[in-house]
């Protein structure tokens, strides 16, 4: 079986749990006894990734590492015409990647304790962004 659907979200800059919207979109997870959910972002400037989900501080302190790691206003990046924070966003999502690929073991996304799956919004007015969600499995 396979199930797909698509999302369409909106966060301001930062890491953002969504993990209850993933699985809120795809009521058909609980007829799954085990298989695969894949959520891709149809993005270049925003990224997914696994990580912390108890503890907010956590996505903040993301938010600041990257911003760190990956400056602003780096008077090397050729490509700026889009706006500062563009190019940065750019080698964020490239860092992160755009998607993640979670087991489903008896009707349930397959994360540990403390995972969530993040979006990570690169940018500081990034508008709306569509994720494609599959699941497929028994």
């Amino acid at each position: 079986m396979f199930f797909q659907q698509i999302i369409t979200l909106q966060r301001k800059r930062g890491f953002h749990l969504i993990t209850d919207e993933i699985t809120s979109a795809m009521p058909q997870l609980k007829d799954f006894n085990k298989g695969m959910c894949q959520v891709f972002i149809q993005h270049t400037s925003a990224s997914l990734t696994i990580n912390e989900n108890a503890d907010h501080t956590v996505r903040k302190d993301f938010e600041m590492y990257f911003s760190k790691t990956v400056p602003e206003n780096d008077p090397d990046y050729e490509h700026d015409y889009e706006g500062s924070d563009d190019m940065p966003a750019h080698l964020k999502a490239a860092l992160l990647g755009s998607s993640v690929l979670i087991p489903i073991h008896n009707g349930r996304l397959a994360l540990g304790t403390w995972q969530g799956i993040y979006f990570c919004e690169h940018r500081n007015y990034g508008g709306h962004r569509n994720m494609i969600i599959t699941i497929w499995g028994e």
